[in-house]
Order: C-alpha cells, then sequence, then structure tokens
C-alpha cells in the first residue's frame, strides 16, 4: 500500500509495509532531488538518504540491468 500527496515544493509518497517487517519509508520528491526517510527502529530516530536526480535516473536504469558497471550519459 502506498499514500501520495502534492505539497507546495514536493510529491511525497510513503510506502507503507502491510506486513510490519519494516517501517514505512516516506520519498519526498523535490524539482532538484529526492529524500527517502526511514525511522530506524534500534534508535528510533529518522534517517534520510537524498538522492540527485542524475542518481534517481541511474537507481532507475540499474533495476533492469545485469550485475557490471555502467556509465550513463548525461542528461541534455
Amino acid at each position: 500500500m502506498f499514500t501520495i500527496e502534492h505539497e507546495f515544493d514536493a510529491t511525497i509518497i510513503t510506502l507503507v509495509d502491510e506486513a510490519a517487517m519494516q517501517e514505512d519509508v516516506t520519498i519526498e520528491a523535490f524539482e532538484d532531488c529526492v529524500v527517502l526517510r526511514q525511522i530506524d527502529p534500534l534508535s528510533d530516530e529518522p534517517v534520510s538518504v537524498t538522492l540527485s536526480m542524475t542518481q534517481l535516473r541511474d537507481l532507475a536504469a540499474a533495476l533492469d540491468l545485469p550485475e557490471g558497471s555502467y556509465l550513463t550519459a548525461p542528461k541534455p
């Protein structure tokens, strides 16, 4: 299950773990980056990872490729 909310400067997607095996993940998509947040169950503190748009494109491409090292072309 997931939810989508549109804010002034971001789209916020929350991925809900219905099996309760992991904490929910919140994804905030801004114009220039994407921020993933999840609560660390050991410290009960939020942990964030920020991806540039280039890193996000590389991640999307990597999901459909076999093992290896790749260089993506810059976006025009």
